[in-house]
């Protein structure tokens, strides 16, 4: 064998050395994971056990929501070993898990924010569009995270921004930002421009803005279209509209929209995935693309057209039931 060849084969040795200890830390490497429950609703705490359990044999650091962790404590009836509690943004992990439905991975995705942390849904609920893991798939897709086997799909953020008022609550979000009247009060009037462009003034119960991931939430309930994700558009549809000429328009996420609202009561809601406020008429709302977006794990036969149809029904027919 020549001295050239001899050469050849011991840098692919090398090579091959080199990415075998590269392989073998991304298998090895100690993960760390936040989980988010909710702490409202009754669930499975076995799941939730089984769960905990898997990650304990993984030797990975698992971190609590603080209330959360009380709340399975005292179902259980008995303390359980966790790296650590954490409350609010208070944490610093490699994957955010969420135990429950879409409003727990939403909540869990608020808090995420800017971190840019691959959130995992997983599905306690009913319908579970964004928590589309089912229990009895966790682990098959934990091996997966642990493995590097998945996919990032990332999906665009709206934020909401006032000139007169500071928000109490998260101003990003990964639904929709919708505008509505208080309780009983007579419909609102909610000025609407688009990159300074005067659109329409509605008279309406309500204005919801959406995002595509949000197109199938509430958007969807007062005759919002459905969009695809990673469409790059919004929509925005009226709630209860006073004029039948209203129709739900679509427009660039690029775009900034900015809504000047009165009310007979003097006040309104904004909610921002649910999460709502009181302010009053006078102040300017501006919504715009938020410049981080979520980050949701994605495994194999997770597909946005499969979800519509198993989830919606989109297509069945209807006599057949």
């Amino acid at each position: 064998m020549s001295a050239n060849i001899l050469i050849i084969h011991g840098i692919v040795r090398l090579v091959r050395l080199k990415e075998l200890k590269k392989t073998r830390f991304m298998v090895e490497k100690k993960l760390c994971f936040a989980i988010f429950g909710n702490t409202s609703k009754a669930f499975d705490t076995l799941q939730i056990v089984d769960i905990l359990d898997y990650l304990a044999v993984r030797e990975a650091d698992v971190y609590v929501e603080h209330g959360f962790y009380h709340v399975l404590e005292k179902e259980l009836k008995k303390s359980f070993s966790v790296a650590g509690l954490f409350e609010g943004v208070n944490f610093d992990v490699d994957y955010v898990i969420s135990l429950g439905g879409d409003g727990t991975f939403l909540k869990a995705a608020s808090k995420v924010g800017p971190k840019q942390i691959p959130i995992i849904g997983v599905n306690m609920g009913r319908l579970g569009f964004l928590a589309n893991v089912a229990p009895e798939e966790i682990r098959r897709v934990l091996d997966d995270v642990f493995e590097g086997r998945f996919e990032i799909e990332e999906r665009a953020v709206i934020e909401l921004k006032t000139d007169g008022e500071v928000l109490e609550n998260c101003p990003f979000a990964l639904n929709d930002i919708a505008v509505l009247k208080r309780d009983n009060a007579a419909m609102i009037s909610i000025k609407a421009s688009v990159n300074g462009e005067y659109l329409v003034t509605y008279l309406a119960d309500g204005l919801v803005i959406s995002t595509p991931t949000g197109s199938t939430a509430y958007s969807l309930s007062v005759g919002g279209p459905i969009i695809v994700p990673q469409s790059g558009i919004l929509s925005m549809t009226a709630v209860a509209p006073h004029s039948l000429n209203i129709r739900p328009i679509v427009i660039s996420d690029e775009s900034e929209i900015k809504l000047e609202v009165q009310s007979r009561s003097h006040n309104f809601l904004a909610a921002v995935d649910g999460r709502s406020e009181k302010l009053c008429e006078g102040v300017t709302l501006t919504i715009k693309k938020a410049a981080h977006k979520v980050r949701i794990v994605k495994t194999d036969g997770q597909r946005f057209f499969s979800t519509l149809r198993e989830k919606l029904m989109w297509g069945a027919d209807t006599r057949q039931f």
